[in-house]
């Protein structure tokens, strides 16, 4: 289930490309498979050592093409082990609503892509995520939880404001939103209630089958109740004159 919509933020084969918080890496994956040099980051140890072992089981099965390469890896997202300018493209997806200093990690992101580099960052969107704070503290008051919510124009401006260029957005997971807040309404961790149980069978018919009648429906209430907002954006290059002051206080610096 991608949030990331892979038309709107092109890879080439052979591009380097980071999973900012990857969780169950399934942006990462995506990337291998078209052919990416990709590194999926996350602090949850757990989560790397499942990652890593997709990654070897697709290599095994043949299912990236040749010259693709996959690493999983423990980092942290204030803090990148990665040089300047060293990524084609970055996803950071539902991760920066879990981070108190969400323009550290932004001002990180932009500090390794690569001038002319993209960067597609996903958050939940502000009214499904408001109605499910609405139904339960359990939701997001826990540890590693949702620390804030999100409107679309704030998201775009702290990216502007890390020196970042937005060139798209829109919404994804409009049949999700009901299923969280039935979760929220039912209790968080009560899987076994009948409508949490029933909704959870449409949502894997549709990700398994992907039938028409569940696409249209998504297609038409992803800009009404998207779970997810999702924001693209570029790192322009430097003008001439920026970028000799850049290099004539780094050779300052040295």
């Amino acid at each position: 289930m991608l949030t990331v919509d892979f038309s709107r933020f092109p890879l080439a084969p052979g591009d380097r490309v980071l999973d900012l918080g990857c969780g169950g890496g399934r942006h990462a994956f995506e990337c291998y498979r078209r052919g990416a040099q990709v590194i999926a980051l996350d602090r949850n140890a757990e989560e790397i050592a499942e990652v890593r072992k997709w990654f070897a089981a697709m290599e095994e099965a043949g299912e990236a093409p040749a010259g693709a390469s996959a690493t999983a890896m423990e980092g942290d997202a204030l803090a990148l082990p990665f040089e300047d300018d060293s990524f084609d493209r970055i996803i950071i997806s539902e991760v920066m609503e879990h981070i108190p200093d969400d323009k550290g990690v932004l001002a990180e992101m932009v500090r390794v892509l690569k001038p002319g580099g993209l960067i597609a960052v996903t958050v939940p969107r502000w009214l499904p995520e408001k109605i499910c704070w609405a139904l339960s503290d359990e939701y997001h008051e826990v540890e590693g939880g949702h620390i804030r919510i999100y409107r679309g124009d704030e998201l775009l401006e702290r990216m502007r404001g890390a020196g970042l260029k937005p060139y798209g957005t829109h919404h994804a997971h409009g049949l999700h939103s009901p299923y969280w807040w039935l979760k929220c309404a039912f209790g968080v961790d009560n899987d076994q209630a009948l409508p949490v149980k029933l909704y959870h069978k449409l949502l894997v018919w549709d990700i398994v089958k992907r039938p028409m009648a569940t696409r249209l429906a998504e297609a038409a209430l992803d800009p009404l109740i998207g779970k997810s907002f999702v924001a693209y954006a570029t790192k322009p290059h430097l003008p001439a004159a920026a970028a000799a002051v850049d290099a004539s206080a780094a050779e300052n610096r040295a």
